[in-house]
């Protein structure tokens, strides 16, 4: 089911509720770091998450020099392959900074999310 109601919202429809869109971006955010472990580039979606991801030098104070942050529906869109990068990147409604950054657009689509089931869900909110 909330794979759909995800769907939905990503082609234009109503916006699902807080809880499953928490843990879609939850879910989607983990298995990336799942599929990129690493510290060298961190993957911001305000309000729900943020995970440090790709192999490499690892920053220890301050922001980090490598950032991607991006909404909850357009990170959905991304981990879906529903969107590319180079489009997301291109409207604005993704931020990259640093030399690193663009590394994570080889790991979009995320293989194997596909939006959390229903149990996934309740343990959620």
């Amino acid at each position: 089911m909330s794979g759909d109601v995800l769907e939905d919202w990503i082609a234009g429809g109503p916006e699902p509720e807080r809880g499953v869109r928490k843990a879609a971006v939850k879910a989607a955010l983990a298995e990336l770091a799942r599929r990129a472990p690493g510290r060298s580039v961190e993957v911001r979606v305000p309000p729900f998450g943020a995970v440090q991801c790709i192999e490499g030098p690892r920053h220890t104070r301050g922001n980090p020099p490598n950032v991607v942050e991006t909404d909850p529906r357009t990170w959905i869109a991304l981990a879906l392959g529903r969107l590319t990068w180079a489009d997301a990147v291109a409207s604005g409604a993704v931020r990259a900074s640093g030399s690193r950054a663009g590394e994570v657009a080889a790991l979009l689509p995320v293989s194997g999310f596909r939006g959390p089931d229903r149990e996934n869900h309740s343990r959620a909110t």
